[in-house]
């Protein structure tokens, strides 16, 4: 059971916002954002919802029945998502994937945060982008964003490597009317011993290695020794703290990056959207980062 800031007051006005996942246990969405709700005083509480594929119709039915005034969307729902709102915007439409929905007049209103929260610890980094090869490990909602975050990057080559091929040449063909296309290429996963060399960013937006299932990881670590010294590798999943995958990158000397900032960024501008006002962002990363401590 999720545990409340102590100085957090639920009354009969409190209203709710919530993430939706299957599984949902490993989410530490609401850690930060009932941190941020308390520091703000708002009258607000953020549950997890763990949503069965097959009841995500149902599940928009109950939460408009609630009241639910918006919730996070995480892996698998992302996509499946789209078709059950009443308006999608133009980035969400773009990438193709919706992780943030907002409760209107109109009904639901779906859009795309994780653009901005990935692209926050690499705008960071000191190095530009112009000539980088990106190497994208998974084709589902998240390495939408991703791919849409490696073009505005200006990335020349982008890579997205797969296991199933009728899913990659659907991901592929879904791009054609975008102007990454021109930088976009699809690969099976036995590709993969070609294309690492050329990397100088590899992310995994799989969830493989996502607890409970710590012990995994995308790739063996004969395939991470492949990369160049001063390649990125950056793994979208926050828990554990690093990740194996991670853990392979350092033990290679690469620079690792992990999904907590992406998290935070992404979180604090969905949290603004709901609430329409300025968040704490610094005390949605201090929440998280005591958390992953105790």
């Amino acid at each position: 059971m999720m545990t409340l800031p102590s100085h957090s007051t639920i009354t009969g006005k409190t209203k709710l916002l919530g993430v939706i996942g299957y599984p949902i246990e490993h989410s530490l969405s609401p850690v930060m954002h009932n941190a941020a709700l308390a520091a703000l005083g708002s009258s607000y509480a953020y549950l997890p919802f763990a949503i069965d594929p097959a009841d995500l119709p149902l599940a928009l039915a109950g939460f408009e029945a609630i009241g639910l005034q918006g919730f996070n969307v995480t892996i698998p729902h992302k996509q499946a998502i789209m078709p059950l709102l009443n308006d999608i915007s133009e980035i969400a439409q773009a990438i193709g994937a919706v992780n943030t929905v907002c409760r209107t007049e109109s009904g639901w209103y779906g859009t795309n945060t994780d653009l901005d929260g990935f692209l926050a610890p690499l705008k960071a980094q000191p190095q530009t982008w112009t000539e980088s090869i990106a190497v994208i490990l998974g084709n589902g909602g998240a390495a939408r964003a991703v791919v849409a975050g490696c073009h505005q990057l200006g990335c020349r080559k982008i890579a997205v490597v797969g296991r199933d091929r009728q899913k990659l040449e659907a991901f592929w063909q879904s791009w054609q009317n975008h102007p990454v296309s021109a930088q976009l290429t699809v690969s099976e996963w036995q590709n993969l011993p070609d294309l690492l060399p050329q990397a100088h960013l590899l992310v995994n937006t799989t969830p493989i290695g996502m607890a409970p299932h710590s012990e995994n990881s995308p790739i063996d670590p004969t395939l991470m020794a492949k990369l160049t010294p001063g390649t990125i590798a950056y793994d979208l999943i926050y828990t554990p703290r690093p990740t194996k995958f991670l853990q392979q990158a350092e033990n290679q000397g690469l620079k690792a990056i992990d999904g907590l900032e992406m998290l935070v960024q992404q979180g604090a501008a969905a949290l603004q959207l709901w609430l329409r006002q300025p968040v704490p962002v610094d005390v949605m990363r201090s929440a998280l980062l005591e958390f992953l401590r105790a």
